[in-house]
């Protein structure tokens, strides 16, 4: 059994809910109403989510996504490709 890392960069659909104090469905909800500001990333068939983005996101003070987007405009895209 692989030792879990302490702290990922990249978290799963469980592990950003609970880094987020939410439940999954609340924070799929939050996704899809457009009131989580980061959006996550797929890796293979994996949907994971960026601490980093989700960190900065809360210390915001948790804006809508497009005031999100457009506080993050000019910054490089991170964005992973499969």
């Amino acid at each position: 059994m692989a030792k879990k890392q302490p702290n990922p960069l990249l978290l799963s659909t469980e592990d950003a809910a609970e880094l987020l104090g939410v439940g999954k469905s609340h924070l799929w909800g939050l996704h899809n109403s457009g009131r989580l500001g980061p959006l996550p990333i797929k890796l293979g068939r994996r949907t994971l989510w960026i601490r980093k983005d989700l960190e900065s996101w809360a210390a915001a003070g948790c804006p809508a996504r497009v005031k999100w987007q457009q506080s993050k405009q000019g910054e490089p895209n991170r964005r992973c490709v499969s």
